[in-house]
């Protein structure tokens, strides 16, 4: 798929830390409960980190007690894309960012969570950037 930001391999290894480019651009994992924005309840935009997509809000953000960042929803329906993934012997649904192809996480449906969607969106921290609302 092409998309609309994309950059050499070595570009993305420059501007990323090791550890970003790790889940960004390998599909890692952060090890859970260690994100910056696991337990964080500030008012704002998720935009990912290596393009700057807005792809969360506050609003959707809950307390998942999962050791990542949960959202039910994306900020808007064309924010990320959905892939399966069938990797370490499961099948799951991978999280992608829409703009740059970035690897954001999973989602997860029908877990009972008391949210409007029934999903969760399990983002690793490093993936995001937050950006406080004004107060």
């Amino acid at each position: 798929m092409a998309y609309d930001v994309e950059k050499p391999d070595e570009q993305w290894r420059a501007e990323l830390s090791p550890a970003e480019y790790a889940v960004l651009r390998q599909s890692g994992t952060e090890p859970a409960f260690t994100g910056a924005y696991t337990d964080t309840r500030t008012k704002g935009v998720y935009s990912c980190r290596a393009c700057g997509a807005e792809l969360f809000t506050s609003e959707e953000k809950f307390a998942s007690h999962c050791g990542w960042p949960s959202f039910y929803d994306p900020k808007d329906s064309g924010a990320v894309e959905l892939r399966e993934d069938r990797a370490y012997g499961m099948v799951r649904t991978e999280v992608r960012c829409a703009r740059c192809g970035s690897h954001l996480g999973h989602v997860f449906e029908g877990e009972g969570y008391p949210t409007p969607t029934d999903q969760r969106y399990c983002i690793n921290s490093i993936a995001l950037r937050l950006e406080p609302d004004a107060e």
